[in-house]
């Protein structure tokens, strides 16, 4: 088997799993393999193949890490709808006590409800914006 066969048999193996998890890093790494598969073709030892097949993959990986999609978001999990379904979701708020605080029901059970920052302590339809333990922060509709 020759030398380009494995290194663009890898590629494509790398490839295989990169759509299996999502990333781009993998793709990275196999658009590497294939410049050594490439510097394969054109005739170059295995070191020299190796070497242009790592270069190209660690410039890769840094240039994906330069996009939005290899950045990473650290969202606070109290306010990300991914992680709690109930963010997003209105209730009904009936009074307020003075220290902008209430007591409802929700989802059939009573819950805490604070509200937020700089919002008006008035009746009404609320939506959840974070939850805080047993706590659900909420904003006007």
């Amino acid at each position: 088997m020759s030398a380009q066969t494995v290194w663009f048999s890898l590629a494509v193996l790398l490839v295989i799993g990169e759509l299996m998890t999502g990333t781009f890093y993998l793709l990275m790494v196999a658009i590497g393999l294939v410049a050594g598969g490439l510097g394969a073709l054109i005739g170059l030892t295995f070191p020299a193949q190796a070497i242009v097949a790592a270069i190209v993959a660690v410039f890769g990986i840094v240039g994906l890490r330069r996009t939005r999609y290899g950045r990473t978001t650290r969202e606070n999990a109290a306010r990300n709808r991914n992680v709690n379904l109930d963010i997003g979701e209105t209730l009904r708020v009936d009074a307020w006590s003075p220290e902008r605080r209430a007591r409802v029901q929700y989802r059939g059970a009573a819950w805490d409800v604070e509200l937020a920052p700089h919002a008006p302590a008035t009746a009404g339809e609320f939506r959840i914006v974070e939850v805080r333990g047993n706590v659900l922060v909420v904003a006007p509709k």
